[in-house]
């Protein structure tokens, strides 16, 4: 599922001047409709980035919490999550209502893994969904692993023998019209598969450069190491201390670009959609 996860817009257009979104606080248990969808439910839970609703019949849906896209009595409006006081741990120190993914914190144990996964093409791909959404997937139970390079990505989608109950999302870099990896997502098309990315050659761009004190990430010729390129315009050689220094300026989902939050975001809904049931046997 693809949501618009920006918060920034607070008008409508209208006839004339635009016109500003009424604010409801997004108690649990109201009863909204998503415009243009049809899909009417309860709030489950909140934040400044999602709305998740269940219907009648139990079926949970998550959203984009962007201004207007809920209706509560035919009227569009800006859902705003419930004012709560920071909970506190036994040291009395402030903790984060929300997960840095931008989930309100479910205080929970980890799950048993799924069969279902999610790959990445390499260990820093892995660390940085992990660092941002690593609550979400323990909450889930959804393991995301290196692919260590994407070239071999059909035999690795044929090894996995995914099926209804065994999905797999992959996330690449580099992910547009005419690119390599645009091929290899296509060999690697399985009803049970979902292949998304973002659109950087590396996954280190997909941080906002702002956050690492960049006015933008360096044009690196091709033929060149993109990663030793971009370790130079942070003042260092070594590429190591440069992904610790990208990783450590990673506070939340803020701080990445939106065609990685998409992907990531697309892929997590894959990998847990319960599975449709079967024909029923008479």
């Amino acid at each position: 599922m693809t949501f618009d996860i920006d918060p920034s817009a607070h008008t409508l257009a209208g006839d004339g001047a635009p016109r500003a979104i009424p604010e409801r606080v997004a108690t649990p248990g109201l009863t909204v409709e998503v415009a243009g969808d049809g899909f009417a439910g309860a709030i489950v839970r909140c934040s400044d980035r999602e709305v998740v609703l269940r219907d009648r019949r139990g079926r949970e849906r998550r959203f984009g919490n962007t201004p207007g896209t809920f209706l509560v009595d035919d009227v569009r409006v800006r859902l705003v999550p419930e004012p709560t006081a920071a909970p506190t741990d036994q040291r009395g120190a402030d903790t984060p209502a929300v997960t840095a993914s931008g989930s309100l914190a479910v205080p929970t144990r980890a799950r048993v893994a799924r069969d279902s996964r999610i790959l990445v093409e390499g260990l820093h791909d892995a660390e940085l969904v992990e660092h941002v959404w690593g609550a979400d997937l323990r909450v889930e139970g959804v393991v995301v692993e290196p692919l260590h390079g994407a070239d071999d990505l059909a035999e690795v989608v044929r090894s996995f023998s995914p099926g209804p109950d065994r999905r797999l999302g992959v996330l690449l870099d580099h992910l547009v019209d005419g690119s390599k990896e645009s091929r290899i997502a296509s060999a690697a098309r399985h009803p049970h598969v979902l292949v998304t990315g973002h659109r950087f050659v590396d996954i280190w761009a997909a941080v906002r450069p702002e956050v690492v004190g960049l006015e933008a990430w360096p044009h690196i010729p091709h033929g060149q190491p993109w990663k030793d390129g971009a370790a130079r315009a942070l003042g260092t050689d070594d590429v190591a201390e440069a992904w610790r220094r990208i990783r450590g300026s990673v506070r939340s989902w803020r701080d990445l670009d939106t065609s990685l939050i998409r992907a990531v975001e697309q892929l997590i809904d894959f990998v847990t959609e319960p599975a449709s049931p079967g024909p029923v046997s008479r």
